[in-house]
């Protein structure tokens, strides 16, 4: 690190300030001031992404103007990539200003209007490069104008002269932590709620009305609380440490309410939430113990997905992300760990919580097992293959995605789920996936960002399983994780009194494809390998006009082909950009879906697997 002039003692190496200062045009203003500069020229940059999200995303390409000054005196600034500038030689401090443009709804990047503002570090503030491991400042400053009166700040970001939920100074310890807290301000509807004893925070930003916050905050509380208990409240932790504690000191859920939204992106102490309004429950709506809507437990959900991941990958991590390279892919081919494996608690804790029932649960797992299903590019790609090669194929998915990869979430949740059956059936009930992620957080993640941690090697998840169970899944891993083999997933189940069934057979026809409707016409955005329109020559992107000379209006082609029957030949006429094609296609049958169900005939043995699974015992503790 380049050597640094001393600063006043509560002053930082590194100090911003971040203003909303066109609200309507959507730009911030950002100052960044490094006390002692590089003499030979500071350098500056922005990361090139965003953790979480793998891909490449560019946030340079926002900052819409820059300049640079010392002393009240402009100094040079050289760009010396696409999100890197060098400034000229000079003692300092040195201020850089810059206009940002923020029109991002999404949870990776910024957004300013006149209701909200929110930002992500990493779209927003440069990095100094030689002081990154310093303290960094930001004052949050509030705008101007009587519309904004009643703003306030949702951010952990921790307070440095700022009141909570305040404008004004927070403090980061170092540019990682300052960038891996988000921002929200507005007039934002917050919650507060506590779980084993630590305090938690909803702040919903849209328009919201009549939502039972009650029974939200109650459910969410629950599931924090079991997921604090998973991780941390367990034999073996240290005797310096509380029995039961959490990673953070207080956490909080950035909710963006829209029209039809969904999404999130974890943090390691808050998450930034986009959910539909129709999702939430509205005072009144069901019973407060049960029926729960499936629009709701989807809710319930991402806030658990997005929650187990401030253990799961914000803290135990791939080597490939410790540290993180912001300015370039960092690659690695455990993603179907920390994503699909997060995927897999995410409902389990649904479950083992009592907010979602058995028979819920079981309807979740033949969803996400049917979706794996359909997509042929589960025989072609491995779930470590599409872990490595997320940044050009998972988050760059174009019409023939369906057929050429596979989603190391959803399959990634599955091969949790069966090692996780594998362990519990040969250990009798005395073992299971639990143990492992336990180790995974006792070795490599409780003390990460205190120095103590490391990122997992590559080819260290086998034998970290056998260590936490006893049990060698090495094999299993190799064939499941990465072969392209279709999981045994019927075999594991019936293990535990569960039936993975095909329901009865499709009779409705289908030309296997996937539309949408735009502008008044139907045009094919998937034809699915080997399917009857994949015989016939049509492909992604041919507008369908008619079958057997009658139109196909948008969003009525499944009602024209149910009037057929499995094999029968239509006419399909079609543009191809704007030449008219006219094809023969043999309709097939609808792809069956599967059921997963308890047997009628299931042993003690299997009620007994089954119950310490769902309710995340062992027949040790039990």
């Amino acid at each position: 690190m380049t050597a640094t002039k001393k600063t006043p003692r509560d002053a930082a190496a590194v100090r911003y300030r971040i203003e909303a200062s066109d609200p309507k045009g959507h730009y911030f203003t950002v100052t960044c001031e490094v006390a002692s500069p590089n003499p030979a020229g500071q350098i500056f940059s922005l990361p090139a992404w965003i953790p979480g999200s793998y891909m490449i995303r560019e946030f340079a390409r926002n900052i819409v103007s820059i300049a640079a000054a010392c002393d009240g005196q402009p100094v040079a600034l050289i760009k010396r990539d696409k999100h890197t500038w060098q400034a000229a030689p000079c003692e300092g401090p040195l201020v850089l200003r810059y206009e940002v443009y923020a029109w991002d709804p999404s949870v990776r990047a910024a957004h300013l209007d006149e209701t909200h503002a929110f930002f992500n570090g990493s779209s927003v503030f440069l990095k100094a490069h030689g002081l990154e491991d310093v303290a960094h400042d930001v004052e949050i400053v509030m705008p101007t104008g009587p519309a904004h009166r009643r703003w306030r700040v949702a951010t952990t970001l921790p307070e440095h002269g700022a009141r909570r939920h305040g404008f004004g100074r927070y403090r980061a310890c170092d540019y990682d932590a300052l960038i891996d807290h988000p921002v929200e301000c507005g007039a934002f509807r917050l919650e507060r709620f506590d779980a084993v004893g630590v305090a938690h925070e909803i702040a919903y930003t849209g328009v919201i009305a009549n939502i039972d916050a009650e029974r939200i905050n109650a459910d969410v509380a629950t599931i924090c609380a079991a997921q604090i208990r998973f991780f941390d409240g367990i034999p073996g932790a240290s005797s310096r440490r509380r029995k039961v504690e959490a990673p953070f000191d207080r956490y909080v859920f950035l909710t963006a309410v829209t029209g039809d939204g969904y999404g999130g992106l974890e943090h390691r102490s808050s998450t930034a939430l986009v959910c539909s309004r129709d999702a939430l429950p509205a005072l009144g709506e069901g019973d407060r113990d049960g029926d729960r809507s499936s629009a709701y437990l989807t809710f319930l959900g991402l806030v658990s997905h997005e929650y187990f991941h401030s253990w799961n990958v914000k803290r135990i991590k791939p080597a490939a992300f410790a540290p993180y390279d912001l300015s370039r892919e960092n690659h690695t081919s455990l993603l179907w760990i920390f994503e699909g494996f997060t995927s897999y608690y995410d409902d389990l804790f649904l479950v083992r919580t009592g907010l979602a029932t058995e028979l819920q649960y079981f309807g979740m797992l033949a969803r996400t097992i049917d979706d794996v299903m359909a997509g042929g590019g589960r025989t072609i790609q491995s779930v470590a293959d599409s872990s490595f090669d997320a940044w050009t194929k998972y988050y760059r998915q174009d019409e023939n995605a369906p057929n050429a990869i596979v989603s190391y979430y959803k399959k990634g949740s599955l091969v949790a789920l069966c090692l996780d059956l594998l362990v519990r059936a040969k250990s009798g009930g005395e073992a299971a996936l639990d143990d492992a992620m336990r180790l995974l957080w006792r070795r490599h993640g409780r003390d990460f960002y205190e120095g103590g941690g490391s990122g997992i090697a590559e080819d260290a998840f086998p034998g970290l399983v056998e260590e936490a169970t006893g049990i060698d899944v090495a094999d299993e891993i190799a064939r499941w994780a990465y072969g392209t083999e279709d999981l045994p997933l019927a075999e594991l189940l019936a293990a535990f009194g569960l039936e993975l069934r095909e329901e009865a057979p499709q009779t409705t026809p289908t030309i296997g494809v996937r539309v949408t409707s735009d502008a008044g016409e139907t045009r094919l955005a998937t034809v699915f390998d080997r399917s009857a329109a994949h015989a016939a020559g049509l492909s992604a992107g041919d507008v369908l006009l008619a079958i057997d000379g009658l139109r196909i209006a948008p969003g009525r082609l499944d009602a024209m082909l149910a009037r057929r029957r499995v094999g029968d030949v239509v006419e399909v006429a079609s543009f191809r950009a704007d030449v008219l094609r006219t094809v023969d296609v043999k309709l097939e049958a609808s792809r069956k879906k599967v059921a997963v169900e308890p047997s009628g005939r299931s042993s003690k043995k299997a009620a007994m697997l089954r119950a310490s699974w769902l309710t995340g015992t062992s027949r040790a503790k039990r």
